[in-house]
């Protein structure tokens, strides 16, 4: 059985922690700090870090990684598209990788970065800043047509798979997509749910696709309400998904 959670970094950054409680071995997602991996090593002796996994090129994702794999030569796994720090494996779109023997595929997903990826496991996603709850990454490297497209190829996934992303940004998130749709009533009632998580300063991750689905603006630029809102923002029509998708990246960044 694998147990994963959350170890935060910085400020709103989540390190994801695997557990293989059957071998004692552990894996981390995108560990753009060593201090507290190396932390919960010291408290849980025995236990061996054998694989680090790595969405995109970012310091807030990497800057962990070097002396993580020097202290425990685990395998570092990483987009083939981007400059990886210590990277052992260069993975490219539709391969398979086995990390505490579960079968990852690999999905590019361009936007946020050119060489961003994800991992997928069946029921579990580890997006990186592609997808966010309640929201997506900024545009640093990538159009918004690719980053439209690896949206639409996440949601294309079952509606049951939780979503580990890399950052607490779900609260601000929420703002906007009531913005964008204040009469959503799923929105209203996922932005009281986690004001509260909040407030007792509990996290509000992993979320779920279906849930994304009903409440996250950018996977629902083909709703009437949001492309409407949208073009009442920009003064002009949006005519396609991705248009709608660009100017909505466009409105929040300036929000």
């Amino acid at each position: 059985m694998i147990q994963i959670s959350a170890l935060p970094a910085f400020t709103d950054n989540y390190i994801w922690l695997l557990q293989d409680h059957r071998s004692q071995r552990c894996a981390v997602v995108d560990p753009g700090d060593a201090a507290p991996v190396l932390a919960w090593l010291e408290q849980h002796p025995g236990w061996v870090l054998s694989d680090i996994l790595v969405t995109h090129h970012h310091h807030d994702h990497v800057g962990g990684v070097e002396r993580l794999k020097q202290h425990s030569g685990a395998t570092v796994y990483g987009p083939a598209q981007e400059k990886i720090p210590g990277r052992d494996v260069a993975l490219d779109d539709a391969q398979r990788i086995s990390v505490l023997g579960w079968e990852f595929q690999v999905l590019a997903v361009p936007g946020h970065t050119l060489g961003h990826i994800a991992y997928y496991h069946h029921g579990l996603l580890f997006c990186g800043d592609t997808l966010f709850a309640a929201g997506c990454g900024r545009l640093f490297e990538g159009t918004p047509e690719q980053m439209h497209q690896s949206l639409g190829r996440l949601a294309a996934l079952p509606e049951d798979t939780l979503v580990y992303c890399t950052h607490e940004y779900t609260l601000s998130n929420l703002r906007f997509a009531q913005a964008v749709e204040p009469t959503n009533p799923e929105i209203a009632q996922r932005l009281e749910k986690v004001t509260q998580l909040r407030e007792h300063g509990r996290m509000t991750l992993p979320s779920t696709l279906a849930l994304e689905k009903l409440t996250n603006p950018f996977l629902r630029t083909g709703e009437t309400s949001v492309k409407q809102k949208v073009d009442e923002q920009t003064g002009s029509d949006n005519p396609s998904r991705s248009a709608v998708f660009a100017a909505l990246r466009a409105w929040k960044d300036k929000f």
